[in-house]
This record gives structure tokens, sequence and C-alpha cells, in this order.
């Protein structure tokens, strides 16, 4: 198995957002048919502009949260990659009925309509989050914790339904645990904007990075190509052994957040040495945030042949080579 998905009918929802636009643009690139599901709540369509004009790839406006739309999406399609969710967790704080209402029953719709078409297999975004405050490291699938936000309950009611869904009706489903991807069309703006995009917007305009806390805490940051081979590697699996189960998606290495920090500022400073000169200040801890994460990642390895390409350091400096290519957008 080479790893590179081709000549298959997929929908990517979310397809307008940071990682599913990642998935679309590498699919079309290995002539696939792509459908987008986005109602473009988070997605931007400036994400999917190079993609319009490809006879291969087919928009569908849309929310999951709407059966219809859900279920005319998914017609003709022979998988899903189900990117779409709200996600941040400070947002689920501060509304857990939407989140709740996007990332549950958004997904059951999702579920449904994939079940009633026929689709071979069922692909899905699942989050670290889901570890909560198990304090064991490095973080392995079949144990996890309480979860700490209303974000992190949504993702794991996903995985109880995608393992019901599969015991019941004979789905095959496969659940990513991404643990905090980063890279090419990470929107820097709002308020619950990644850590990463934030702080390259910040150098970028000579302003100090915002660290919530001391900086210690610390993060598996995993590169967006990563993500995108994961997930290829989960649609092309023949092995039952793999099916219908959780991995994490990660790099494999532990960054605090002052190491990021550090990081980043060299990365960005090859293309403006004034950037070297600027210091990150310090916040408070923000609420409902996990301390340690770090990912146990043989499972993926050993079940779906996942290997990491990007360290921290050569992934930081991929992505600074973005934001600074696109530094108006994120000034």
């Amino acid at each position: 198995m080479n790893g590179l998905v081709t000549h298959a009918r997929i929908l990517v929802t979310g397809g307008a957002g940071f990682i599913g636009s990642n998935l679309v643009e590498r699919l079309l690139q290995q002539e696939n048919e792509v459908v987008c599901l986005d109602n473009f709540l988070t997605g931007k369509r400036e994400n999917i502009a190079p993609f319009l004009k490809n006879p291969a790839f087919r928009l569908e406006v849309g929310d999951i949260r709407s059966v219809a739309d859900c279920r005319r999406a998914v017609d003709g399609v022979e998988y899903v990659l189900h990117e779409a969710a709200l996600g941040s967790v400070p947002r689920s704080i501060a509304d857990p009925m939407t989140s709740t209402d996007i990332n549950i029953s958004g997904f059951v719709n999702m579920l449904c309509a994939a079940k009633d078409a026929g689709v071979k297999r069922f692909v899905y975004a699942a989050s670290s989050s889901v570890y909560g405050d198990s304090p064991e490291l490095p973080k392995v699938e079949e144990r996890i914790g309480k979860p700490l936000s209303p974000y992190a309950i949504t993702k794991y009611v996903n995985e109880l339904y995608a393992a019901n869904f599969s015991a019941l009706y004979g789905m095959e489903t496969i659940g990513l645990r991404y643990f905090n991807v980063y890279g090419r069309r990470q929107d820097p703006a709002g308020a619950y904007a990644a850590v990463i995009p934030k702080f390259a917007a910040a150098l970028i305009r000579h302003e100090p990075p915002r660290i919530n806390g001391d900086g210690t805490n610390s993060r598996d940051f995993t590169f967006v190509d990563d993500v995108v081979q994961a997930n290829q590697l989960a649609l092309l699996t023949e092995n039952p052994e793999a099916l219908n189960t959780v991995y994490n998606i990660a790099c494999g290495e532990r960054t605090t957040l002052n190491e990021l920090a550090e990081h980043l500022q060299a990365a960005l400073s090859a293309f403006d040495p004034a950037i070297a000169a600027v210091r990150p200040e310090h916040g408070p801890a923000r609420k409902g945030d996990v301390l340690h994460s770090l990912a146990d990642i043989s499972k993926a390895v050993r079940l779906l042949g996942y290997t990491p390409r990007f360290p921290v350091r050569e992934g930081l400096r991929a992505a600074a080579e973005w934001y600074w290519e696109n530094r108006l957008i994120l000034r």
C-alpha cells in the first residue's frame, strides 16, 4: 500500500476549513472526485477558491445539522472524511449548546446519511481532548480520563456513536484523534484561534505572542500533512483489525509552549530578522486546558502504517513559510 488514494469519490465535510481544505487539495491532486460540504460558519471560501473550476470538485453549501443536506452531499460517494465540527475548548465552555448541536447531532446525521447511502467507510476527526484529566503520558487509546470541557465530551460521544453504528449496522468506521494540528490555512483570527497561527501573526507584527500560563504546558503538535497522510491510510487499510477503532494521530514529540514560541520565532526570523528581538508575554492559564499531552502513536504505526514525517521544528519551518507568504492575511 503506497498510502495514496486515487480515482475514488470522496465527501469531505468541513472541506472549506483548515484541515478539510488540505485534504481536498491533496485528494484532487491524486485524481479523485471530491465533494465538499460546508456551511462556512468557520470554513472559508478562499480556502477552496482554487478548486472551484476543477470538474472533479463539487461544492455543496449546507449544514450537517440538516439531514437533507447530509443526504444530498453523501449521494454517490464511496467514502466520507468527516472533518466538520465546531472546534475550540473555550468556545464550547462559552456556548455548550451550539457545540453539542453541531458536534453530536450533526455527527449522527452524517453517520445515518452515510449508512443509508451504503458508503464504504466513514473516517472521522476525533480529538486528543478525550483524554481529559488522565495524567498518563504518553496517551494510549484504550485509557482515557474524564473530559474537561463540553467540546471534549462531544468528541468522545462521536466515538461512542461510531462504535455503536459499526456494531449495529456493520459500518466501517475509523476515528483519528488529532493532537494539536497546525499548518497551511489555519486561521489566526478570532478569540478561539489556535496557538500557532496566533503566535505567528503576533510575531509578524513584531508584537509579543501571548502565552497562557507560565508556558510549561506541553503539547504534541502535529503538522497538517501528517494528518492528511493518516486520513488516506485510514481509507486504504484492508486489515480487519484496523477497522472500527480510534487512533492517535500526532508527531509523538512533546513541546512546551515556551519552546514552541522559540522555534516559531526562529523559523520566522529567517524571513524578517527583526522578529528575533520580540519577546513573548504571559497571561493567565486557560480554563479547561489539559496541562500536558503526548501521544503514543504505536497503534497507528502498527495497524495503519502511519509514520509522522514532520518533527516539530521541521513542521514549523514549513508552516512559517506559508505564514510569511500570507502575512497580509495574518496582519
